[in-house]
């Protein structure tokens, strides 16, 4: 199986990707090719449903869109002119079949499919009253919550039901969902993850990241704006926006990490703003040294950055293979230290008695930096200096990141000088705040609304915990949102019991 990146248990990762067109023929093969393109979103399962007449199809499976969905054989039984696929790393849920995404379900109006990329922080608490009044889940994910709340809604239309499910939930999603009508997408109303519309011709695309349009061939149109939902029936685009609004919050983690550098993301090119990251990084925290040598391959945009306000060569100290996966060796303390080394080998000739910098994207665990700076000092490097593209991560993300529990990430057991002491580097020193926001063309951080999600390194979480409640809360700042009224059915301006239309804006 392949992976984001060489060390599987120190990075953060995203939960997944997801991809749909609507209005093209062979649409399931478009959408295996965006899949592609958002491989390192996630590389446990992948999954295709796509719409032929009002039937809705699907094939999941474990691993990697590479040797499931590049046989004619798969995608011939995928046919119809619309199509959503994800890719995922499971946050919620176990990494079964039965989670591949896009879950699917037969509803009072037909097929019903949706592909999640985010996670839902009240899950578990809509999923208990679900099940007390009746609901039978089929998989442990977070996402089935929405279709359950989508059939059980009092609402005469789907797209009413749909609106009204999404207004009992909280936390982060961005959606694409396939009906025996068309196709929705949608993002929250924080916009925290992320999600763009394309064209190919008359037909209508989404993914995760530009990336995927690119591949292919699709003229990239603008984001879905946070709150939006986008409804495509007949080739009819319409776009509603059923929430009040808010102030967006999109994951700044997007630039630092989880999206690809030739990715365009809220109008940034994620390239770009990690060099300028590595330029932040630099002024603030300046190195004698001989080298700047990125982490690979996260580390080699800030790296470069780095190196060129700095004045100090760009060198490939580490040499990452390419053609291994995971460790296919059983752990133990020897053969784990072989394991690295099967990923990343240390460049003995360049780094040899010299003084150097490594740049990399981020520490969670610690582990990663650890065995770096060894492999650095074996391979005879006089000084190891540790730059860090990002601030200390010192808190969990509810919002689709698969970050460690907050007692096993290393910034918030440790000052940075405790910090530098266990990863045994001369220095260490991390962005901050304030120039990350530098960085993404922010002239300051505004504190009392921040305008991204930065829960991971500030504890300024954007939406209620639900789940949380009872354990050590962490700072919150609430969510605007509409109230849904006369949810439980009749009474007197209603005597029939039917749900009023929710309110919608139509462009």
């Amino acid at each position: 199986m392949l992976t984001t990146h060489p060390f599987e248990d120190d990075k953060l990762r995203e939960e997944c990707g997801v991809f749909g067109v609507a209005g093209i023929e062979d649409a399931a093969a478009l959408v295996a090719l965006g899949l592609h393109a958002l491989q390192h979103r996630g590389q446990e399962a992948a999954g295709i449903t796509c719409r032929n007449g009002r039937e809705l199809y699907s094939h999941r499976a474990l691993g990697p869109v590479a040797g499931n969905f590049d046989s004619e054989d798969v995608i011939g039984l995928l046919q119809g002119d619309s199509a959503c696929g994800h890719v995922r790393y499971s946050t919620t849920g176990a990494g079964t079949l039965r989670n591949i995404q896009p879950l699917e379900a037969d509803l009072a109006s037909g097929g019903f499919a949706i592909a999640h990329n985010g996670n839902i922080s009240n899950a578990l608490s809509l999923r208990e009253e679900l099940v007390r009044n009746g609901s039978i889940f089929q998989s442990t994910s977070d996402t089935e919550v929405i279709i359950h709340l989508v059939a059980t809604s009092k609402y005469r239309t789907l797209l009413d039901k749909f609106i009204d499910a999404l207004k009992r939930v909280e936390g982060a999603y961005s959606l694409i969902c396939m009906t025996a009508e068309g196709m929705i997408a949608c993002r929250d109303p924080l916009g925290i993850r992320p999600l763009v519309m394309g064209r190919i011709g008359d037909a209508y695309v989404f993914a995760s990241e530009t990336v995927a349009l690119d591949l292919v061939d699709a003229e990239y149109v603008r984001s879905v704006e946070p709150g939006e939902l986008i409804v495509i029936i007949d080739g009819e685009l319409r776009s509603h926006r059923p929430f009040k609004d808010a102030h967006p919050r999109p994951c700044i983690f997007e630039h630092v990490y989880f999206s690809r550098p030739d990715s365009i993301v809220d109008g940034n090119s994620v390239y770009s703003v990690r060099k300028e990251i590595g330029a932040q990084l630099a002024m603030e925290s300046p190195v004698e040294a001989d080298y700047v040598i990125p982490v690979p391959d996260s580390g080699t945009p800030a790296a470069l950055g780095f190196a060129e306000k700095s004045g100090i060569p760009f060198e490939l100290g580490i040499i990452r293979s390419h053609y291994v996966g995971r460790t296919f060796i059983q752990p133990g303390d020897g053969v784990r230290h072989l394991g690295v080394k099967l990923k990343h080998n240390a460049n003995r000739p360049l780094v040899n008695g010299k003084k150097i910098v490594l740049v990399d994207d981020s520490i969670v665990r610690g582990t990663t930096s650890l065995k770096i700076v060894q492999m650095m000092r074996e391979a005879g490097a006089a000084e190891v200096h540790m730059r860090i593209a990002s601030p200390p991560t010192m808190h969990s993300c509810f919002y689709g990141v698969n970050t460690p529990t907050r007692e096993k990430l290393l910034a918030a057991l440790k000052s940075i000088e405790e910090m530098r002491e266990f990863i045994q580097a001369d220095s260490l020193a991390f962005i901050s705040i304030e120039g990350l926001y530098r960085a993404a063309g922010e002239d300051t951080r505004h504190d009392i609304q921040p305008q991204y999600c930065d829960a991971c390194f500030t504890g300024a979480y954007p939406t209620a915990l639900t789940d949380r409640d009872g354990e050590d809360q962490p700072d919150q700042l609430t969510m605007l949102n509409e109230t849904v009224e006369n949810r439980s059915g009749g009474n007197d301006d209603n005597p029939s019991g039917d749900m009023p239309r929710l309110k919608q804006s139509v462009n």
